[in-house]
């Protein structure tokens, strides 16, 4: 959604890596946020925070010094942000986990919630490439056994063309299957045989 705002508009998008962002020296987040908005400011362009919930969770007492430097550093981010002309976006899956002060800042909430099962057949028919040599592929089974985001879909089609191409073979379902399963695999209470359905004998 981001990159697509950001071709309408005609602006670089630059995405914010908050591994790169926070730092356990005491002032160095602060510095790496200030360098950010300051180039940010030279460029015109989109800043996406992704995961923001990592560095605008909400502020905490003050119990010991590292709280108060979080804090400060929340309130630093905040600050440069009201300053900044350009547009900022907030990534996260835990709304609920941003601290209140920015909520009142943000103009516009979009929420994104998970496809249902016609969206979710609209987009396993279009997550492969026209050039991906595709088989028989059973779209109304994918769309109803399994409540995938679309980034979750991504991941099974992506790992289900590895494996084809592994084979020099077409993508064909058993491919989707063990590709699914790699994905159920990130969800520790799963039953494979539960979750396949009528396509669990292709594990074997």
């Amino acid at each position: 959604a981001a990159q697509v705002m950001a071709h309408e508009l005609g602006m670089p998008l630059y995405r914010v890596d908050l591994s790169q962002l926070i730092s356990k020296y005491i002032g160095e987040t602060q510095k790496n946020i200030g360098r950010i908005f300051d180039e940010a400011d030279k460029c015109d362009c989109i800043l996406l925070f992704d995961e923001a919930d990592a560095i605008i969770g909400k502020r905490s007492e003050t119990k010991e010094a590292k709280d108060k430097y979080a804090n400060t550093e929340v309130a630093y981010l905040l600050q440069r942000m009201e300053q900044y002309d350009g547009i900022v976006i907030l990534a996260t899956n835990y709304s609920q986990n941003i601290d209140a002060a920015f909520m009142r800042r943000i103009r516009f909430t979009v929420h994104f919630p998970l496809p249902d099962e016609a969206m979710r057949k609209e987009i396993w028919q279009s997550a492969f490439a026209k050039e991906t040599p595709v088989g028989w592929l059973d779209y109304e089974y994918l769309a109803k056994q399994f409540e995938f985001s679309g980034g979750q879909i991504k991941n099974v089609v992506w790992n289900a063309c590895f494996f084809a191409a592994q084979e020099n073979s077409t993508v064909e379902m058993h491919h989707l299957v063990k590709a699914i399963q790699l994905e159920l695999t990130k969800d520790k209470k799963v039953s494979f045989h539960e979750a396949l359905g009528a396509y669990a004998h292709l594990l074997y």
